[in-house]
């Protein structure tokens, strides 16, 4: 497949530890203004989709070029009720958040049944396991670690325990590759806030509330 990839460069190094390249022909972009026509493409990976949300003004332009799209911070029935896709909704979702783009397994949302056979096709084609998940912010991976990231600093806004015990333990007791510091560099703090404020603004559960630690650790960025 001829793929383009607009991301930044941690998760384009981090789409490379996949493999793609050694059985596709891949253009990477950092910005979607870059590229002059979508139509010459299979396939886009627009890792960066959270944070530029207004590029599915352009995809519903081009209806016949499937989009997997990094979307952890909003939804596919949000974009679809924004834009208007007249000709096709060509949009599935993926948490493509830096950290998790490498993970062996891909976290998938898709809108109708049709969607699902696309994925399949496509997930085929690049290699890919993936596990399909409901359509909601947040999807279900980032949702959770978000909030243990956020508990992490709760507790050591409350003095429970330092940095560097609260990683030790929760790799130790939950057997988790990573501490929940640990978790909120890879991912970096302002996809942590970004996702917190995103769910608690849907959902209004105080548990995704984001933590005064964390908030001014955002506020500091």
């Amino acid at each position: 497949m001829n793929i383009l990839v607009i991301a930044d460069a941690q998760r384009f190094e981090e789409l490379q530890q996949k493999g793609i390249a050694k059985h596709h022909e891949i253009q990477w972009k950092t910005s979607l203004e870059e590229v002059l026509s979508l139509k010459v493409f299979d396939l886009v990976l627009d890792l960066i989709f959270d944070d530029r949300p207004e590029h599915a003004g352009i995809y519903a332009k081009n209806p016949a070029v499937p989009v997997l799209a990094g979307m952890a911070k909003t939804s596919l029935a949000e974009i679809m009720n924004q834009y208007a896709f007249e000709q096709g909704f060509n949009i599935m979702g993926c948490n493509f958040l830096p950290g998790f783009v490498s993970m062996p397994v891909t976290e998938v949302s898709v809108m109708d049944e049709g969607q699902r056979e696309t994925v399949d096709d496509i997930m085929h084609e690049l290699g890919w396991e993936y596990a399909l998940v409901a359509d909601a912010v947040g999807m279900v991976t980032p949702r959770v670690v978000c909030m243990i990231v956020n508990e992490a600093y709760l507790a050591l806004e409350e003095g429970t325990a330092s940095l560097e015990d609260i990683d030790t333990s929760m790799r130790l007791g939950t057997n988790y590759p990573y501490g929940p510091f640990e978790w909120s560099e890879r991912i970096g703090i302002r996809h942590v806030y970004e996702v917190l404020k995103a769910v608690h603004d849907v959902t209004g559960d105080d548990r995704y509330a984001v933590a005064g630690a964390l908030q001014t650790a955002y506020e500091a960025i």
